[in-house]
């Protein structure tokens, strides 16, 4: 495991660390949709800790970009698995430790291992549940509590529209996206529950809200290896005729984690250029 920070900022008047804005965690927050998100919540002066795995050169150079491209906020990285709960409760408390507090998680790290369920393995099915659903959860939970005890807290969810539709070879991925939206729903009830029990009751601040974004093809790494004469198909089934932008889903997480949209919990918000409707 490994961060890098650059040097908090201090509250006037006290040695405590006080960040001068709101703090996101965005998982697979270095590249694609990921990195877009992270680039959205820094332009809105939020202070961002992006977690990743394994490519720690390039998540080392995006953080650079980052951090040049943004002087006067705060930009760290976080190696870890999503897939590995222990890992997901140790980055969540990293992040706070270093930032001072968490106001906002963006769930978006997710991998696909596509094959027909005739020829699936076990272990392919389990490692893209761990990842996409299970990490989610793992890493909601540990945020939840930190945000339930100040009272306020966003958590966006970013499912597919696989999740909606169902794809032939992706019956791994499209069971965890679509079980994000249960997840998603169920941890909104839970948010308002909880926090009404800590003495927050409902209308009372922003509260702790949970939402979910349905991206449909968006032109990332993740598409990469398709054929060309398959991308062809997939952007003849888009009635907009083309592949999403990463920037463009960003956008709608980036309006979900805003302090302004309290009165917005337990939805599903699809960017898929009219793909399912």
């Amino acid at each position: 495991m490994t961060s890098t920070e650059q040097p908090r900022q201090r509250g006037e008047g006290t040695d405590n660390p006080r960040p001068a804005h709101r703090v996101a965690l965005v998982t697979g927050g270095t590249r694609g949709i990921g990195a877009a998100v992270s680039q959205a919540l820094a332009g809105d002066g939020t202070a961002v800790a992006a977690g990743y795995r394994r490519n720690h050169e390039a998540a080392e150079k995006f953080a650079a970009g980052m951090r040049a491209e943004h002087p006067s906020g705060l930009f760290t990285v976080h190696e870890g698995n999503i897939g590995v709960a222990d890992d997901c409760r140790r980055v969540v408390g990293e992040v706070i430790d270093q930032h001072g507090r968490l106001d906002i998680l963006v769930n978006n790290a997710g991998i696909a291992i596509d094959k027909t369920a005739a020829k699936m393995a076990d272990d392919d099915w389990h490692k893209v549940i761990a990842t996409n659903l299970s990490g989610a959860f793992f890493i909601s939970q540990a945020a939840m509590e930190h945000m339930i005890g100040r009272g306020t807290g966003r958590i966006v969810n970013v499912s597919s529209v696989i999740g909606e539709t169902g794809n032939i070879g992706q019956v791994n991925y499209a069971a965890s996206k679509s079980g994000l939206f249960g997840l998603t729903k169920s941890l909104a009830r839970e948010a308002i529950f909880q926090l009404d029990r800590a003495g927050h009751p409902p209308g009372d601040g922003d509260g702790v809200t949970v939402n979910a974004v349905t991206p449909g093809f968006v032109a990332t790494d993740m598409l990469t290896g398709m054929p060309d004469k398959a991308l062809d198909r997939v952007r003849g089934q888009i009635p907009l005729g083309r592949l999403g932008r990463p920037e463009e889903v960003a956008r709608v997480v980036s309006f979900l984690a805003a302090e302004e949209s309290a009165y917005i919990t337990g939805q599903v918000w699809a960017v898929n250029g009219g793909l399912d409707m």
